[in-house]
């Protein structure tokens, strides 16, 4: 039996050397889908990859953390920033505050609306929905997530999970589990079974086996794994401290032997709208 298994490459718009590895994964390898990065420095040369390849589904990236800044000013959202306007690093900045009672959910709608409408802007059809770090995971910014797509007619979010057997991946699929039903009262659509946090920056040729065979014995019918390409060197990306294998996560996009390795564990390479069909 064939299973659904669809490739998001993650941070487009980030930098020109993701959004031609990006489109490389696209062209030559196994990426399916995208999402895009309305705060990423590169978003119009990421608009301009999206109108040359149609058949690239596209999602929102939506972000609360990260080094690019936010669209509004932070008189708007103060809440999600700090003195100097920045957003945090990590989404642990942005779980401590709303555990504080200090991130305000009209701040969060505010901005991830000003996101999701410079994506939508570009008149391409949006696929699906995410967020920069899974800050959607935590419930008062999974309500906002949830009630965007669903307003701008968006089918899909990402139901992220994770399948480590740490602390941090009892904590993800405890919030993994409220997101899933969140979403499914809106009425948005999402695969059955995910991967991808647990491998950030790190999805290389034999990890990327490894958690495709690990999926394949869990037996769900749908399936959506995220990597983070990018192009080796690079100085646009050596402002972050990630310790991401961009590159490599490119060439395992691009190796046959991955394709064969989709083909080999039972499943087809399809899209967001694919769940809606």
């Amino acid at each position: 039996m064939t299973r659904s298994l669809i490739v998001t490459a993650d941070d487009l718009g980030l930098s020109p050397g993701v959004n031609a590895a990006v489109a490389a994964g696209y062209d030559r390898g196994i990426v399916t889908a995208t999402s895009l990065l309305a705060v990423g420095r590169a978003f119009d040369d990421a608009a301009q990859v999206l109108r040359e390849r149609p058949g690239l589904e596209v999602g929102a990236h939506l972000a609360l953390v990260g080094e690019d800044p936010p669209l509004l000013d932070a008189s708007q959202i103060p809440t999600l920033v700090d003195a100097h306007g920045a957003f945090p690093l990590s989404y642990r900045t942005v779980v401590a505050r709303a555990l504080a009672g200090r991130l305000d959910p009209d701040d969060v709608r505010r901005e991830l609306s000003a996101q999701l409408d410079r994506v939508l802007s570009l008149g391409l059809p949006v696929t699906h929905v995410d967020t920069h770090q899974h800050t959607h995971l935590w419930p008062a910014v999974a309500a906002v997530v949830v009630d965007l797509a669903r307003q701008a007619g968006v089918p899909a979010v990402r139901l992220t999970t994770s399948h480590a057997h740490s602390v941090v991946g009892l904590g993800v699929r405890t919030l993994a589990r409220p997101l899933r039903r969140r979403a499914g009262w809106a009425g948005l659509v999402g695969t059955a079974d995910y991967a991808g946090l647990d491998e950030a920056g790190s999805m290389d040729a034999a990890r990327f086996a490894a958690t495709l065979r690990s999926a394949a014995r869990r037996g769900a019918m749908s399936l959506e794994i995220n990597a983070h390409p990018g192009t080796a060197d690079e100085a646009a990306l050596s402002r972050f401290e990630w310790g991401y294998h961009w590159a490599q996560e490119k060439e395992m996009l691009l190796d046959p032997a991955t394709r064969a390795l989709v083909e080999e564990c039972g499943y087809r390479l399809s899209g967001f709208s694919d769940l809606t069909g």
